[in-house]
């Protein structure tokens, strides 16, 4: 795996931290909000927005992560949602 770059499948997509260093780099003074849409013992849900610098939403993203579907969401899955809806927002 290159640094920043993993491949799924036959593609090769950015990480999400490399491209929110990206975006960071490329639009300093936008910004990234998060907010949890749903979260109970089984899932997790959330939202990303893109804001430009006038808190206009540029783009969107959507994440849903089941407790159950891995070891690593039994105790962080609200974090790799997050993770998860910022990279669909940024690819919005």
């Amino acid at each position: 795996m290159e640094s920043g770059k993993i491949n799924i499948h036959g593609k090769t997509y950015l990480t999400v931290a490399l491209r929110v260093t990206s975006f960071r780099s490329e639009h300093p003074d936008w910004g990234i909000q998060t907010e949890i849409y749903g979260v109970d013992d089984a899932s997790v849900i959330m939202k990303a927005s893109i804001l430009n610098e006038d808190g206009r939403v540029i783009g969107t993203g959507y994440a849903e992560e089941k407790r159950a579907s891995s070891q690593i969401n039994k105790t962080s899955a609200l974090e790799n949602c997050e993770t998860s809806a910022i990279g669909r927002a940024l690819a919005a």
